[in-house]
C-alpha cells in the first residue's frame, strides 16, 4: 500500500494527455472534468502519503512534476485556442523552467536541498489554477465571467513573477547572504 500515492500521481500525469486530447477537440466539459479530478486527486495522493507515512523520494519527484505538467498543458492549449495571452503563457512557463533550472543549479553546485514552496509560490499556483478552472468552467457552461477572467489574468501575471523573483532571491541574494553570515562566524 505504501506505493499507492505514486500509483495516483501516475494516474495524474496520464491525465495530461487526455486534457491536452480535450482541449484539442474543444470539449470544454471532459476537460473540465478532467482537470477537477487531477485537482481532487492531488489532494488524495498528498493525504495518504501525509497521513499513513507513505513519504517517498520518488513521490517528491513525481508530484510537483505532475502539477506542472497538467498546468503547462493547460496553459499552452487555452493559449493555442485563444483563451489566454500568450505573453501569460510565456510568463508562467518561464517561472517554472526557471525553478527547475535553478534547483537543479542550486543542487549541482551546493548538494540536495529541501524545497518548501513559499506562502507566494502557494498563492501563485492557486490563483494559475483558479484560471485554468474559470475559463474551463466559462467555456463549458457558457458562463458570463470575462471581467472576473481579466482580473485573475493580471494577478497571475503579478503573482508570477513576484513568485519567479523571490525563488531568485532565495536561491542567489539569500545563499551568498547565508555563506557571508557563516564565515564571519568562523
Amino acid at each position: 500500500m505504501s506505493y499507492l500515492p505514486n500509483i495516483i500521481t501516475l494516474f495524474r500525469i496520464a491525465m495530461a494527455p487526455a486534457l491536452v486530447l480535450l482541449l484539442n477537440e474543444q470539449h470544454y466539459i471532459g476537460a473540465f472534468l478532467v482537470f477537477i479530478i487531477a485537482g481532487i486527486s492531488d489532494g488524495l495522493d498528498g493525504f495518504i502519503a501525509k497521513r499513513f507515512g507513505y513519504v517517498s523520494q520518488v513521490g517528491a519527484v513525481l508530484d510537483p512534476l505532475a502539477d506542472k505538467l497538467l498546468l503547462i498543458s493547460a496553459y499552452v492549449m487555452l493559449t493555442v485556442l485563444g483563451h489566454i495571452p500568450l505573453w501569460l503563457m510565456v510568463t508562467v512557463a518561464f517561472r517554472d523552467l526557471l525553478i527547475i533550472g535553478g534547483y537543479l543549479m542550486y543542487v549541482s553546485m551546493y548538494g540536495p536541498v529541501q524545497m518548501r514552496p513559499s506562502y507566494l509560490s502557494k498563492f501563485n499556483t492557486f490563483a494559475q489554477i483558479s484560471l485554468i478552472v474559470l475559463i474551463l468552467a466559462v467555456q463549458a457552461f457558457g458562463l458570463a465571467l470575462d471581467g472576473l477572467i481579466a482580473a485573475l489574468i493580471i494577478v497571475v501575471m503579478v503573482s508570477t513573477i513576484a513568485s519567479g523573483s523571490h525563488y531568485l532571491w532565495v536561491w542567489i541574494i539569500k545563499k551568498d547572504v547565508q555563506a557571508a553570515t557563516e564565515s564571519e562566524t568562523e
